[in-house]
């Protein structure tokens, strides 16, 4: 047990001054926007086709780990893995991600992620095009991960933020803290996380803008020998409310209309998700996001809306994955992951 004190202190500081961090960046982002939302999104295509957000998937997949860091664990050790997306509005990401195990319970990774939001024509003042600019955000992070006992394992991410939007640049930190119990005789998991707490350390202009920070609870769980692990995940834990307008079929007759029932709530906060676990060399996966499809609430928006899909195989070292979703008919998002376990590899 001699072994647990400095991992426990090392991770109780971080998390003490990067919460701190956290509570200065929400009191001066009063009067600011929410920015950073791309943190939100997942690498991992398995997680991206149960609905884009799982925190409670114990799985080996290393890009699902950015999700929760506490699903990090020594069962990914050696494995590196790429993701690309092609996003909306002709956005692409990528990223690269590789783990290790440290010591008899603990783990770490490193990972690169980009995100670019494609040419966007440059005005000046009076609205006339200079030019073009490419905006980007490139994310820098490091995870470490601990396991407490058989069951329990916890862990904390950090990411530097560069966003460079044609002469504006700026920076930012974010943390994450997750936790996990799994239970592996009811195959049930259990987790908590804090996302995105921290802030700007360096401005585009005198206006703050804020890190799109959450508080996220999930569970996954399989039943007997069916072959099918079911997922809830609920997130914006920070607010109840989240009212949206629904706008009809968009006629020019047609009003908007305000919709914050309960039940609109409710559904808003949680992701649903089911994954097929029959087997480990395949997988395939299915999600619904019911804020997603009333974020895109309009008449572009057609029955897949919301739903998102996965599917993956797996031959022994080596591993792919693709995830397909469709907020609405204008827009089609497919993600890749690729896998590779260099440490399994070696030993041959």
């Amino acid at each position: 047990m001699k072994n647990l004190k400095a991992p426990h202190t090392a991770i109780a500081l971080l998390a003490g001054v990067l919460l701190a961090l956290a509570c200065p960046a929400g009191a001066r982002g009063q009067g600011g926007g929410a920015a950073y939302n791309f943190l939100d999104i997942t690498s991992s295509a398995k997680i991206y086709g149960l609905g884009g957000m799982n925190i409670s998937l114990v799985d080996d997949d290393l890009m699902s780990s950015d999700q929760n860091p506490g699903l990090l664990g020594a069962e990914m050790s050696g494995q590196v893995a790429l993701n690309y997306m092609h996003y909306m509005g002709g956005s692409h990401f990528a990223g690269v991600r590789y783990a290790h195990s440290q010591g008899e319970h603990g783990t770490w990774s490193a990972q690169i992620r980009y995100f670019g939001y494609g040419s966007m024509d440059e005005r000046n003042e009076f609205g006339e095009i200079i030019g073009s600019f490419s905006p980007q955000d490139v994310a820098f992070g490091g995870t470490y991960s601990y396991d407490f006992n058989d069951r329990l394992r916890g862990g904390i991410d950090l990411k530097l933020i560069y966003s460079g939007y044609a002469d504006y640049t700026a920076f930012a930190l974010s943390t994450d803290l997750g936790i996990n119990y799994y239970d592996p005789d009811k195959d049930l998991s259990l987790s908590a996380v804090v996302a995105n707490a921290g802030g700007q350390i360096k401005r585009f202009t005198d206006a703050y803008s804020r890190l799109p920070f959450d508080i996220r609870l999930g569970w996954s769980q399989s039943f007997g020998t069916f072959p099918v692990r079911f997922s809830i995940t609920a997130h914006n834990l920070t607010k109840w409310k989240l009212p949206y307008y629904k706008t009809g079929d968009g006629s020019a007759d047609s009003e908007p209309e305000l919709v914050d029932s309960f039940v609109s709530n409710l559904f808003r906060h949680l992701v649903f998700g089911a994954d097929l676990i029959s087997s480990n060399n395949f997988y395939v996966g299915i999600g619904y996001n019911y804020k997603t499809r009333t974020d895109m609430s309009t008449y572009k928006r057609n029955f897949f809306s919301g739903f998102s899909l996965s599917a993956g195989l797996r031959a022994k070292e080596f591993g792919v994955g693709l995830a397909f979703a469709q907020p609405h008919s204008g827009a089609t998002c497919l993600m890749v992951n690729l896998s590779l376990n260099i440490q399994d590899l070696l030993r041959k």
